[in-house]
């Protein structure tokens, strides 16, 4: 009976400490959790980025950073101080604006269907930023397979922090522009593709939209050594944004997220160095078209190219906003190569 009583304790006990290491986003008018929210420290840093169910691990804040910026949808929706993390579950206003309806154009079947958006990109080191990459984008299914022929970008801006050092055994000093990639729709079309072996799903019901959450992981017990690096805990986690109880279509489909890690050194460095990149795409424009032929302009990460302000339209994912109030004239715009 003792060891009984013990033992419930001790579960109590674990379940209460374990709870009090994670808080919770969630709705503001149903309560139900907020993935894909992102904490910024004062400095700017990204110190957090809540899971589908809303959770982020309390332990990435510390009282330094004093003032947090929580952003959702690409939009600051609030500015809170360490002790506000005190709650276990922090309720968000997360209607900062209506989903975007998707223009379906040319609806007759056709060979190919091209689904059109905007796109945005960026890199953190420590979670501090070190690149970024928005613009507008078209990817090309074939409408019988529903896979993905091409990605093509019509429009693009590169910025990069200013006075990368780029020293050979310094990981945490380097340029990762090149790390800037375009969101990866291989396969949107055939959903079921994701599930493989060392993938884990786990789906969440909203008020306004259906999501799903894959994630994987890889060199999680040893490292990768080549050539005098070390590459450790690599890890990607890729949200899909569908209609509200829908078949989940590419017709269907509303938001593309993805975020990978990496932790890389070299052998010489005494620490990990944490890299992370985000990739985001939003459609907004469908079609059904028999030529596979469009408009586009090589994504060159060395330079912008753009011909009209795309990002001065109110529903453009323009986090390079949000970037620049932190990092002021450091963030540097690449030459403009239209």
């Amino acid at each position: 009976m003792k060891k009984f009583f013990l033992l419930q304790i001790l579960s109590i006990l674990l379940f209460h400490f374990t709870n009090a290491q994670t808080i919770t986003f969630v709705s503001e008018k149903d309560n139900k959790p907020l993935p894909k929210v992102s904490v910024f420290g004062k400095d700017g840093s990204i110190l957090a980025f809540s899971n589908i169910e809303g959770k982020i691990d309390k332990q990435t804040l510390t009282p330094a950073q004093e003032k947090f910026q929580l952003v959702y949808d690409n939009f600051v929706v609030a500015t809170l101080s360490y002790s506000d993390f005190n709650n276990d579950i922090i309720k968000i206003n997360d209607q900062v604006k209506e989903i975007e309806t998707v223009v379906i154009k040319n609806n007759k079947p056709a060979k190919y269907i091209f689904i059109k958006g905007n796109f945005n990109s960026y890199v953190t080191v420590n979670n501090k930023l070190n690149g970024y990459t928005d613009g507008i984008v078209t990817y090309i299914f074939d409408n019988k397979t529903k896979k993905l022929k091409s990605t093509n970008v019509q429009q693009y801006r590169i910025y990069r922090v200013e006075d990368p050092k780029n020293e050979k055994k310094q990981t945490s000093s380097w340029d990762y522009g090149n790390s800037l990639k375009l969101p990866k729709l291989k396969n949107l079309g055939n959903p079921e593709e994701y599930k493989t072996k060392i993938n884990t799903i786990k789906e969440l019901k909203g008020n306004r939209k259906d999501e799903i959450e894959v994630s994987g992981a890889l060199l999680q017990e040893k490292e990768f050594a080549f050539l005098g690096y070390r590459f450790y805990d690599i890890r990607t986690v890729l949200h899909l944004s569908f209609e509200k109880d829908s078949q989940k279509t590419l017709k269907d489909f509303l938001e593309y997220n993805e975020l990978t890690f990496v932790k890389l050194k070299h052998k010489s460095e005494p620490d990990y160095n944490q890299i992370q990149v985000y990739s985001n795409f939003y459609p907004t424009e469908l079609s059904f078209e028999n030529d596979n032929d469009v408009q586009k302009v090589k994504f060159d990460k060395d330079n912008s190219n753009y011909t009209t302000k795309f990002w001065q339209d109110p529903s453009f994912p323009n986090m390079q906003s949000i970037f620049s109030s932190f990092f002021k004239g450091n963030l540097k715009e690449q030459e403009n190569k239209k």
